[in-house]
This record gives C-alpha cells, structure tokens and sequence, in this order.
C-alpha cells in the first residue's frame, strides 16, 4: 500500500506516492534525487540527513516521508540560490569548512537555522547549535570559524571592541 505525499520542497510543490515505512532521508534521496542529504547513522546521532522542516531543523532518517505531508521541507540543495552559493555556504567554503563534506549539509542546515534566529551568536552558541553533528575531519574549528564569518558584523555590543583588517 503506497500514501501520497504532497509537500514543498526547495521551494517545489512535489506529489508523490511511498510506502508508509519510507524514511524521509531515502525519500529526498531515492525518490526526488536530493543526494546532498547524506545518511550516515540511521539513527538520529551524527546529524549528517538534517534539512530544515517548516524552518526548523530535522533529522530525515528518523521522519517517515509521509509525516511531512503538508511541510515545506529544505535541504542543502535548496540553499543555494539558482546554483549560486549564499554567504554561509561561501562561508565554509572559503573558510575551508569542509574536507570530505559528509557532515556538510546537516552541518549547513543547522547554521543556517542558528543565523536566521539568532543573527550574531557567540562560538559558544555555534559550538553548542553544532554540537548535535559529528565530523571525522576538519576538528570543527573551520566550521565554528565559517558561521562566525557568515554572522551579521551588526554594531560592536558594549563592551566589544571592533577589530579592522
């Protein structure tokens, strides 16, 4: 027995029919061919299948494709625009955030949520937003270094000093 699911993915209305078992991370994959959502653990630990659910983020290999129907569902793919990459993935690519990229898209997805509610956070709030991922390579030093510079400079708060290059 198949379910449709009608949601909006990467700004795209899809309709489409899956099994009621289908994870969301192999229905992005298999089904629609979003292969930038990677599937690391299949349990919910290393944070690799995260996209942003409605804007908050969600790991798609502990969703059942059909509990999306009605969502807006965004992956990596979605954050770019048109192909062109937006700040934050310009962020960490020049920031050299990423070796292997595996963990790269949840890791994006989770800045990108962090960025859009708090638009200047400490590295302790990145460090604490990201800590939820797991990266083999780069030390995560990079990636902390990237959201910061993805940040919005805003004002200097009291306190701070503002520094020039």
């Amino acid at each position: 027995m198949k379910l449709t699911v009608t949601c909006t993915v990467n700004g795209r209305e899809v309709r489409a029919d899956c099994e009621p078992r289908r994870t969301l991370a192999d229905f992005l994959r298999h089904d629609l061919g979003l292969t930038g959502v990677h599937v690391g653990c299949e349990q919910g630990a290393c944070g690799s299948c995260t996209v942003l659910l409605d804007g908050a983020t969600a790991r798609s290999c502990c969703l059942l494709a059909v509990q999306v129907d009605g969502a807006t569902v965004t992956t990596v793919e979605g954050l770019a625009d048109n192909g062109v990459l937006g700040p934050l993935q310009e962020a960490f690519r020049s920031h050299h955030a990423l070796q292997c990229g595996f963990c790269t898209p949840g890791m994006l997805a989770t800045a990108t949520e962090l960025l859009r509610d708090n638009p200047r956070p400490t590295e302790a709030q990145i460090r604490t937003a990201l800590s939820g991922h797991l990266c083999r390579c780069t030390g995560y030093q990079h990636i902390v270094d990237a959201v910061k510079a993805a940040a919005d400079p805003g004002e200097p708060e009291a306190g701070e000093e503002q520094h020039r290059s």
